[in-house]
């Protein structure tokens, strides 16, 4: 794992938290000053944080669990999904789906939905419909494709959830916390970090800070899963050696 340079992470504005005014109480350990005005985050803390974090979703990574990326605001989102796809992770990036968590086998069934329409446009089936039903049927799979498209290839719960503005996106960390699936979230000081497994306290607004944090901790998800393709052909390898052994 690469490690983080602090000035890589002033460059980036991850050290600007949110006007004093709005500050969380609970942040108070992670915040170093405020200048005019502004609250300024600890960035050695942040940085420990940082490797904290990645340490852990190595580990998910190389177990084989899948790691859900949250993020809905504008600025996130392209960084999140070009992020998660590049480490082959889940994403939501539009709405947060209700119940995406705490009723995942209804998120399944509309997934299986999209598989179907799939099916029939391939088997002809979709040819045999009127031009009404082809448009409706067309615009469902559109609908559905930019919910739940990124999760298509989730067909469990996730091991965890990364998280980009908890404020923002209350609802996941709520589901998450009542299935216990551990929370992985950059926080910003007018967030409550408490209901956060994991920590990352910096800068949740800025497209730069997001993009630095991200790369982070994505790259450490591609080292997780590198160890787990090692482990598995090192696994193959002494399975072929016992059996050549027993011939």
């Amino acid at each position: 794992m690469a490690n983080i340079e602090i000035k890589e992470l002033l460059d980036a504005g991850v050290h600007f938290g949110h006007l004093t005014r709005k500050w969380n109480p609970n942040m108070a350990p992670y915040i170093y000053t405020e200048r005019s005005g502004v609250h300024i985050i600890d960035l050695y803390k942040t940085t420990a944080k940082m490797e904290e974090a990645a340490k852990a979703l190595g580990k998910i990574a190389t177990s084989g669990r899948k790691i859900l990326f949250v993020a809905t605001k504008k600025q996130a989102k392209d960084i999140v999904a070009d992020k998660a796809a590049s480490v082959n992770m889940p994403y939501i990036t539009e709405r947060w789906p209700g119940g995406m968590l705490t009723n995942f086998i209804t998120i399944r069934k509309a997934v299986k939905k999209m598989s179907q329409i799939d099916r029939m446009k391939l088997d002809g089936s979709f040819d045999a419909l009127s031009k009404r039903e082809k448009l409706q049927i067309n615009r469902q799979r559109a609908k559905l494709e930019k919910n739940l498209g990124s999760i298509t290839d989730m067909t469990r719960l996730p091991g965890a959830i990364f998280v980009v503005d908890i404020k923002k996106e209350h609802i996941a960390v709520t589901e998450a916390t009542k299935l216990n699936i551990p929370i992985f979230a950059m926080v910003d000081t007018n967030s409550d970090p408490r209901p956060v497994d994991f920590v990352i306290p910096s800068n949740d607004d800025a497209s730069k800070s997001i993009d630095k944090v991200l790369s982070y901790v994505t790259d450490a998800i591609a080292e997780g899963l590198a160890n787990r393709k090692a482990n598995k052909e090192n696994k193959e390898k002494v399975g072929t050696k016992k059996e050549a052994t027993a011939k």
